[in-house]
């Protein structure tokens, strides 16, 4: 497993572990699933370290409650990938149950538009591309470009410098892997466009057919962007989820 995923908190682990087990039929449409106790037990972990996770899980639809009863699964739309998304380290999440496929390896480029939503003096920035796959089918595919500062650093890392190169990281993990805590928020907005022949090729939907566009500007702790991903998303194997909560 990825270092990043490793340093999840355990409620993040325990989610993404019984995530992936519903995924893959462990537990069937309407079958109870083990009691609180018995998941702390089986998995070494508090009590209140599976409350926190099964909130998760009922957030996102996955499991749902019956008083008296206990936990149950649901349908969970077959392939589809859900990911429900609130914060930095959601993202860094994405390296448990997804693969990073490189399409493009990390290099030099210019770039006058991406420069300029990244705030930069010059044109020059690094730029890749690559898809994820979930269970083997590709649900995203992502052109990223990075400020040389941080683009020149990963370029001795094989997992981004090379065409076929699958791996379970993200981009952002890392990065934080050589500067810890330097990612301190996103922008993000969300569309629906047609993606580059490329894009729509790479994720399997039709050359003219619309999906969800999701662009990402990561910014350190000084606020400074630093990284901007451009996501394109297949429509039938995907969900984005937001929980809203009152101010």
């Amino acid at each position: 497993m990825d270092r990043v995923a490793v340093s999840l908190p355990a409620y993040r682990r325990l989610t993404e572990q019984l995530r992936g087990e519903l995924a893959d039929g462990v537990y069937d449409d309407g079958t109870r699933l083990p009691t609180e106790a018995e998941l702390a037990r089986d998995h070494a972990v508090s009590r209140q370290t599976v409350r926190r996770a099964m909130q998760d899980l009922v957030a996102d639809g996955a499991v749902y409650r019956v008083p008296g009863r206990g936990t149950f699964a649901t349908t969970d739309g077959g392939d589809r990938y859900l990911r429900r998304l609130g914060s930095v380290d959601d993202l860094l999440g994405l390296a448990i149950d997804t693969e990073l496929e490189i399409l493009t390896p990390l290099e030099r480029a210019v770039d006058v538009d991406v420069a300029s939503r990244l705030r930069r003096d010059d044109d020059a920035v690094y730029r890749l591309t690559f898809r994820r796959l979930h269970r083997g089918d590709p649900i995203s595919h992502t052109a990223m470009f990075l400020i040389p500062e941080i683009g020149e650093e990963l370029t001795d890392v094989p997992e981004l410098t090379t065409r076929g190169a699958t791996s379970d990281t993200t981009v952002i993990g890392l990065i934080e892997r050589r500067h810890p805590g330097i990612i301190g928020s996103a922008d993000q907005s969300i569309t629906v466009g047609t993606p580059p022949p490329a894009a729509a090729a790479a994720i399997g939907t039709r050359p003219d057919e619309p999906v969800l566009r999701i662009d990402r500007i990561y910014h350190d702790t000084r606020d400074v962007p630093v990284e901007l991903a451009v996501n394109w998303y297949h429509p039938s194997r995907y969900t984005y989820r937001v929980k809203l909560r009152r101010s």
